[in-house]
């Protein structure tokens, strides 16, 4: 079969420590993260985390009237302005290609908007409708941000909602890929987008899954180190726009790297519980796919949440296919666990530092835990790397795994 190559060629975001790679870059750096003290959150009797990481100084441009966003929750909100800003950082905000029918969309969130949920289930608890009106669903239902994604934008070609929890964001773009790759679109809007809230902090509550230092919020989540508690749920969104490659530079588009290989798989065993096994296959898959061997992997963006099985089932799989040497660094220790935001945001992180040829360390990864597999975690002050290929694995509940080969482009 003849198949295609993909670049990407728009890219934009907002994430707990910035609303723009320079202003992530510098949190990076620093090692500042975005997670803080929440105290709305003690109104919640039961709820033992307090911590979150929203993202700060979220605005929206005039154009964003009452009227074309009464059907957009906030997690709509930051798909769609992160949407708009990588288009036209692609140089296709207004192009005839967007609303021709050869453009899609391929976005998710692990669920939609929840004051809309909230919504609905004050209707069954109190046997009245209240407030609900014509857009409470819209706002609500779980393929939310690829549909006002494509509304918005005139978009006429494919909606592929990727609502698989943590691996939203990096499916999203795995779908968009191979819709380009195989001649179905020649555009792809990719990516995913989570709103804080603390439904998602209970839910991890209630596995004893969240971290509970409080009153240390610079301190955590930690992850892969020995002394962790779990992960700190943030927010975000992430897009990036996927292009044909020979379309790409017959419109002289800036390419920021090629998606060189996608892999999913599925545990198929436990609902929460990671299967190292099947982690194991999903990034062998995902090289096989890209025709690139593990040595020639500079980097990778491990998903390192914070828990202590997530933690360790990643780390041994990834040792078992990339063996002890490739560096490797999760991004969660500054942005919080953005569930269907993570894959977009770190994939996007990860191409910008390819091309800068920096990589940001573990924060807060003082002492390794030693159940964990030993790996070249990176710390400190983050190291210079020159590579032409990353990794960027993500895995979710239901036993959904994702794995992304970005390759480096070369001006």
């Amino acid at each position: 079969m003849l198949t295609r190559r993909v670049v990407v060629t728009g890219m934009a975001g907002f994430s707990p420590i910035g609303n723009d790679w320079e202003a992530m870059r510098a949190r990076l750096q620093a090692g500042q993260s975005g997670i803080r003290y929440l105290p709305e959150w003690e109104q919640y009797n039961g709820l033992l985390t307090r911590l979150g990481a929203p993202v700060e100084n979220f605005s929206l441009p005039a154009h964003y009237t009452r009227k074309n966003t009464r059907s957009m929750g906030r997690v709509s909100l930051l798909a769609t302005r992160a949407t708009e800003l990588a288009l036209e950082d692609a140089g296709l905000l207004g192009d005839a290609v967007v609303v021709g029918g050869r453009t899609g969309v391929a976005y998710g969130s692990s669920v939609g908007s929840t004051p809309a949920i909230a919504d609905f289930g004050r209707m069954l608890i109190n046997r009245d409708i209240g407030t609900l009106n014509a857009t409470t669903y819209l706002k609500m239902m779980g393929h939310t941000s690829a549909a006002n994604v494509a509304v918005f934008f005139q978009v006429r070609g494919r909606v592929i909602p990727s609502v698989s929890a943590c691996t939203s964001g990096s499916m999203g773009i795995g779908y968009a890929y191979e819709a380009i790759k195989f001649g179905l679109q020649d555009v792809m809007l990719a990516g995913g987008a989570e709103e804080l809230c603390p439904t998602e902090a209970a839910t991890f509550d209630a596995l004893y899954a969240t971290s509970t230092r409080n009153s240390e919020p610079q301190l955590t989540p930690r992850p892969f180190d020995r002394d962790r508690d779990g992960l700190v749920i943030g927010e975000g969104g992430c897009t990036l726009v996927l292009e044909e490659l020979g379309r790409a530079q017959a419109r002289g588009a800036r390419i920021h790297a090629e998606v060189a290989g996608f892999a999913s798989n599925a545990d198929g065993s436990h609902i929460t519980q990671p299967n190292p096994d099947t982690m194991q296959v999903v990034m062998r898959l995902a090289l096989q796919d890209a025709a690139v061997e593990p040595g020639q992997i500079g980097y990778i963006s491990a998903h390192g949440t914070a828990t202590d099985q997530g933690d360790v089932a990643e780390s041994h799989a990834t040792r078992a296919v990339f063996g002890r040497h490739t560096p490797i660094s999760s991004m969660k220790g500054y942005t919080g666990h953005t569930l269907g935001a993570c894959g977009a945001l770190e994939a996007m992180a990860a191409i910008h530092m390819m091309r800068e040829g920096w990589f940001h360390p573990n924060l807060n990864l003082d002492n390794p835990d030693p159940r964990c597999a030993e790996l070249d975690y990176i710390v400190g002050s983050g190291r210079a790397i020159d590579t032409e290929y990353v990794v960027s694995n993500n895995f979710a509940f239901g036993g959904i795994n994702t794995s992304l080969v970005l390759r480096r482009w070369d001006d």
